[in-house]
């Protein structure tokens, strides 16, 4: 897989054998949700199989709780000393409340990583690092931030489905997480400059 300038998953890479062939298709219990979203099964490289992954997947919350504070504190900044609007406030205390969970969960993942090895997901490592680190870059770009609230709580299922030690829980998490990063992006204008 080929990285970024500044050191992270190329997007366009993931889910693609190091070929830049696509990966043949998953064929266990998890492959029709890997099928769905176009990712396959990563040999040696399947997600959560080794407490080194598990310890990735915490960093990755970690960087997402960091983003979503960050943007919180942005937002209340950008008033400027007037009223936030009781509907901004209360999306800004949901996602405050979210962003305390996600640390938790991260630290938890940190305290006991050999506990949340799970064998048989169908999924490469590096899509959970890649969706972690495009989710962290949505939040922190996000116009308004009320737009990520969907996104955080696939991030909240991806957590809590790793501590069941299953693998479907999981799979479903980053489908659901896939799929809300999709819609932000329908969401997202595209500046005059990339149209061209």
């Amino acid at each position: 897989m080929q990285e970024s300038s500044q050191g992270k998953p190329d997007m366009a890479e993931v889910g693609k054998a190091p070929d830049g062939a696509a990966a043949a298709p998953a064929a266990s219990s998890g492959a029709a949700v890997a099928a769905a979203s176009g990712v396959a099964r990563a040999g040696p490289d399947r997600g959560l199989s080794s407490m080194q992954h598990v310890v990735e997947l915490a960093d990755g919350l970690s960087t997402i709780a960091d983003r979503l504070h960050e943007r919180i504190l942005g937002e209340i900044r950008s008033y400027d000393g007037r009223s936030v609007p009781s509907h901004v406030q209360d999306a800004m205390r949901r996602l405050l409340d979210d962003e305390m969970v996600l640390r938790q969960r991260a630290n938890t993942l940190y305290a006991d990583a050999a506990a949340f090895v799970i064998q048989g997901l169908d999924q490469p490592q590096s899509r959970l690092v890649a969706l972690t680190a495009e989710a962290a870059e949505k939040i922190r770009r996000i116009g308004v931030i009320g737009q990520v609230t969907g996104l955080v709580g696939g991030l909240l299922s991806l957590a809590g489905a790793v501590a069941s030690g299953q693998p479907t829980p999981v799979a479903l998490a980053l489908e659901k997480i896939h799929l809300h990063s999709t819609a932000l992006d329908a969401l997202t204008p595209t500046p005059p400059s990339a149209m061209a």
